[in-house]
């Protein structure tokens, strides 16, 4: 299966995120893609502190933004997992949401991140949680041969979500993220790395680039992991563009086969 992971540098404008991801989504269709992933928050990046204006980018899922994919999903045939969507919660917080949509346009799943971004980097202080509410459950999703398990970027940092992905026969992670440039420089790749051989698992991570609303750097440097560990292709540090790659369920179960007692 051919994949495309969108690198993206995602704004405060909404409609002109969303154009760009259409227009990105076809390039990739136009060159075979069968599976296309966006990254976290890829069609508003706001700065959290700023409520009113975070609050107005919230939507219902289905939404506005979900529903500009369906057709290209129905006529294609592709798939999308639309990173995140920030996604209208009772009271003040919102969720943080990716959406999977199946190549009949329906949306086959959604995935409300688990464990939110409270840290100090440098001397910037981001706490998701004065924004967002944490989800309670994970999240699996047929996809031709493969069955995915969704996560949200700082989830990478808790591998037990991972394996029991992998003990629910689980064959490809998702990590749509926007990984800051700081602490993407040390742990990124190792951590996604890690991830792919804990699990015998391919590893798909469209990552942002860029500065945000409140001056921070996304890492970029999106990856595409085999289950034996090795970077298959991967996104500069600084642009945006669509990087492709092929994932090969044999490949699955030959790393499988090679350390049987690792998934227990």
């Amino acid at each position: 299966m051919k994949v495309a992971l969108l690198q993206l540098c995602a704004s405060q404008d909404k409609d002109a995120n969303l154009a760009r991801a259409i227009a990105m989504s076809r390039e990739a269709i136009d060159k075979k893609a069968q599976w296309i992933l966006l990254p976290e928050v890829f069609n508003f990046r706001g700065d959290g502190r700023n409520k009113e204006l975070f609050s107005k980018s919230a939507e219902k899922i289905p939404g506005p933004s979900v529903d500009i994919f369906i057709p290209l999903a129905k006529k294609h045939r592709v798939s999308f997992l639309l990173g995140s969507i920030i996604e209208k919660a009772p009271g003040p917080r919102s969720y943080n949401t990716s959406v999977f949509i199946d190549p009949q346009g329906l949306v086959a799943a959604k995935y409300r991140k688990i464990n939110l971004f409270d840290a100090c980097i440098g001397d910037m202080i981001v706490k998701e949680a004065d924004s967002f509410r944490a989800g309670v459950h994970s999240t699996t999703v047929r996809i031709g041969e493969f069955r995915a398990g969704l996560s949200i970027c700082y989830d990478l940092r808790f591998p037990e979500l991972y394996l029991n992905y992998a003990r629910k026969g689980v064959e490809v992670l998702t990590v749509p993220s926007c990984f800051a440039r700081k602490t993407g420089e040390a742990h990124w790749e190792p951590l996604l790395r890690a991830r792919a051989i804990e699990n015998l698992s391919y590893v798909l991570a469209p990552n942002q680039v860029g500065m945000d609303a409140r001056g921070m750097k996304a890492h970029g440097n999106s990856m595409i992991i085999s289950p034996w560990g090795e970077v298959i292709a991967k996104g500069s540090p600084s642009g945006q563009e669509i990087i492709f790659g092929d994932i090969d369920i044999q490949e699955v179960h030959k790393a499988r086969k090679a350390l049987p007692g690792i998934i227990k």
